[in-house]
């Protein structure tokens, strides 16, 4: 399914949208790691998957709403895995430390929702730590990113996606996790603030 959706609109992408990645060199080559971005719209996931296809299909987590009849069998096809949002569900991250384990790439949003009607909200409540302690607990790199454009598609506004390196957590494995993962996601929002603004 991920192949097939990306196959059809990748032509959509690169002539309607012209999409523009930089920053592919700074991600893993091989093995699992943790993408984490900006979430400006529900089709974020779209551009900051597409630059990596078809060497790397990344994973997802999505709010468990979504998981519907029969668009569940969409997005779970697509790679994404439920999740239940203002909770703390253990199993969505055992699912992420699982895949990235395994070597996939798994891509979460800590900003936790896409931004209020595609204003310009930064942080708009605390940043999730979730994609920090999945890394962590992974033993896998924490890669900054940040997207641009997804909030204006019906003006067909030029989408840009920045992948930043990866995050220095080094220093902050082996420490107690959930203080490890809170200095780690200050340090990773620091980055994706960067990315964003450099777009």
């Amino acid at each position: 399914m991920y192949s097939v959706i990306a196959a059809l609109t990748w032509p959509l992408l690169r002539g309607v949208y012209r999409l523009r990645a930089r920053g592919v060199e700074n991600l893993p080559a091989e093995g699992g790691f943790v993408l984490a971005c900006n979430h400006v719209s529900s089709f974020d996931p779209w551009p900051l998957g597409m630059p990596l296809w078809p060497k790397r299909h990344l994973r997802f987590m999505a709010k468990s709403e979504l998981y519907w009849w029969p668009l569940k069998y969409v997005i779970g096809g697509a790679g994404a895995f439920p999740v239940r949002r203002g909770q703390r569900d253990t199993e969505a991250i055992e699912t992420a430390v699982s895949l990235v384990r395994a070597g996939y790439p798994v891509a979460m949003f800590p900003e936790g929702t896409r931004r209020s009607k595609g204003l310009v909200k930064r942080f708009e409540a605390r940043p999730r730590s979730g994609a920090a302690r999945i890394a962590l607990e992974g033993g896998v790199p924490l890669v900054p990113a940040a997207v641009a454009g997804t909030d204006g598609l019906r003006r067909f506004d030029r989408l840009r996606v920045a992948y930043g390196r990866p995050v220095d957590i080094d220093d902050l494995r082996g420490q107690d996790v959930a203080t490890a993962a809170q200095t780690a996601t200050e340090r990773l929002m620091e980055k994706i603030l960067e990315l964003e603004e450099s777009l």
